[in-house]
């Protein structure tokens, strides 16, 4: 999988989009799965756009209270004010940097009740070992590894005094594809692959599960911009984008509603037996060591 973006490694991305790239499960849409987590409360960090927001509104349609996070408070409220709209839980929003270890423990004092966290902020830039240095892999870093670290540590904690809880993350196919043209995010969803094994295979002892999820590539606007920037050097015309999609199994990128659809049930006792393992969603790309 040498070369490839980290949009097409499953990087979270902050834009979701329509279904240009035929989704093939329109009859889904909206569809309730019934998990059985009315009146929990989850938590959702990267939640004002793509993956974040996906799973968010799926887990709000399922009946979970919802808190989200991200840094831009008006993208929290216009998704707060649909979830709200649309579905009778509680929403609410916190813009926060999660790479300030002080804003986690401003959500654990806040949001000590949380059922379910879902860890998903976070984006580290592609580039080889001589494109990244040291300022840009630490900040990446602060946000992706050590925020999930963080917020781990906090609400493990407070899930553990009450023998109770699920915690989902969301890292990326370069975690078990590494790439030297996506360094800095190959290395950081590797460790957190670890980090989330370590975590789950021992959490049962107090009550938990800790899962992870590793989406490959997802339909959103940060996909089709480097599918148009591909399509203008390969091709020299951005308008044939869809033509580099076509490869991809089934013709298509993941939509962020899968990822989304896949982390409520990880969270929901449908799944009450799964903890310390990786969900990989990327249509068979790691199977066949290529995704394009």
């Amino acid at each position: 999988m040498a070369g490839l973006d980290p949009a097409i490694h499953g990087e979270r991305s902050d834009v979701s989009v329509d279904d240009r790239v035929k989704p093939g499960h329109d009859a889904l849409e909206g569809s309730v799965m019934e998990l059985g987590l009315r009146g929990k409360k989850a938590l959702v960090t990267g939640a004002s756009k793509g993956i974040g927001r996906a799973c968010a509104e799926v887990l709000a349609a399922e009946g979970c209270d919802i808190v989200l996070v991200s840094r831009t408070a008006a993208d929290l409220e216009a998704v707060r004010a649909k979830i709200a709209g649309e579905h009778n839980v509680a929403v609410r929003h916190y813009a926060l940097d999660l790479s300030d270890s002080r804003n986690v423990d401003t959500l654990a004092a806040e949001c000590a009740d949380t059922d379910i966290l879902v860890n998903n902020a976070g984006a580290i830039p592609a580039g080889n070992i001589a494109q990244i240095d040291e300022a840009r892999w630490r900040e990446a870093w602060d946000l992706k590894v050590f925020g999930y670290i963080n917020m781990t540590r906090r609400f493990y904690a407070l899930m553990a005094g009450r023998k109770a809880g699920v915690i989902v993350n969301i890292l990326g196919a370069a975690g078990e594809n590494p790439d030297f043209d996506y360094i800095a995010g190959s290395a950081g969803n590797a460790s957190l692959m670890a980090f989330t094994r370590a975590i789950g295979g021992t959490s049962p002892r107090d009550g938990l599960r800790v899962v992870g999820i590793n989406p490959g590539p997802v339909m959103t606007e940060r996909l089709v911009t480097i599918m148009r920037h591909r399509a203008q050097t390969r091709f020299g015309d951005p308008e044939k984008w869809t033509d580099l999609m076509t490869p991809l199994a089934f013709g298509r990128a993941a939509t962020p509603e899968e990822i989304g659809n896949m982390a409520a049930f990880l969270a929901s006792d449908r799944s009450a037996y799964t903890t310390g393992t990786i969900v990989t969603i990327d249509g068979g790309g790691s199977s066949r060591k290529s995704a394009l």
